[in-house]
């Protein structure tokens, strides 16, 4: 029966009616693997409800129960992996190795050059309103032993993923020895290593842009504590005019029983 045919069979060359049988097949199988996918998401999301209404009221029993659901997306949720591409640089298109991070470019910056400090390297950044390098760093003969057994030039550029994006950060790696990238001479287990390394620095990135997050943070609060020094400062000056103007108050009051007085003495002078 033609309901039954596998969607691969479309690539089959047919003539005629069994083309159009073929295809319409085909639409047959998309549909009911759209449905069968939709049902599965409904049991799995009904599954999951579940247990929420039988559990008992205890705090304890809830907090578990989250903490389970919790571990359960963290485990089948994609890990993040790089992968391999180019990138321009020195004028010509480079291999490196490329991986996605959904932190800001300047935590994925910082976390690099925080971790290569600690190996005790510092980079040489490309700079220059005309420089078409700028923004890649290089770190001369360094010797990761993550990556390989020897000193290698590692060459990092990060950007934002787009202009969107903002919060969203590609890393690139270029890898060198004098002066010439050795991507196409390196082994299964060298090219393995270095998409390691680069997926590892996920802890790194997340310490990196928690700092940046407490700097913001600390930025606020110093912000709004500026600010109420000036309105307590404002206050002062406030109750200083208020209290001078009580005293003028209370000057002006006896002014004008002083006044009149003198009045009074004026008007009792008239002649009757």
């Amino acid at each position: 029966p033609y309901h039954n045919v596998c969607p691969a069979s479309f690539f089959i060359p047919l003539k005629g009616l069994e083309f159009y049988r073929t295809k319409v097949a085909f639409k047959q199988t998309k549909n009911e693997c759209r449905r069968i996918f939709n049902s599965l998401f409904k049991r799995i999301a009904t599954l999951l409800s579940l247990p929420v209404s039988l559990l008992p009221k205890s705090p304890v029993m809830k907090k578990i129960f989250f903490a389970f659901i919790a571990s359960f997306f963290s485990l089948v949720s994609i890990a993040q992996t790089a992968y391999e591409g180019t990138v321009e640089y020195s004028k010509k298109k480079q291999n490196a190795f490329i991986i996605d991070y959904a932190y800001p470019p300047e935590a994925a910056e910082n976390a690099i050059a925080a971790k290569l400090e600690k190996l005790g390297y510092k980079p040489k950044e490309e700079k220059g309103i005309f420089n078409k390098d700028k923004g890649f760093k290089l770190y001369k003969s360094a010797f990761i032993t993550e990556v390989s057994g020897t000193n290698l030039d590692y060459i990092f550029r990060v950007e934002r993923k787009s202009r969107k994006d903002k919060d969203e950060a590609i890393i690139y790696m270029i890898m060198q020895k004098d002066g010439s990238n050795i991507k196409s001479g390196m082994t299964v287990e060298d090219v393995e290593n270095a998409k390691i390394f680069l997926s590892n620095l996920r802890p790194n990135i997340e310490a990196a842009n928690l700092e940046l997050q407490i700097k913001a943070q600390e930025e606020v609060v110093a912000k709004a504590e500026k600010k109420l020094r000036g309105l307590k400062d404002d206050q002062t000056e406030l109750e200083k005019k208020l209290t001078q103007n009580k005293a003028d108050q209370e000057s002006t009051q006896k002014d004008i029983e002083n006044q009149k007085q003198s009045l009074g003495t004026l008007i009792g002078q008239r002649k009757q």
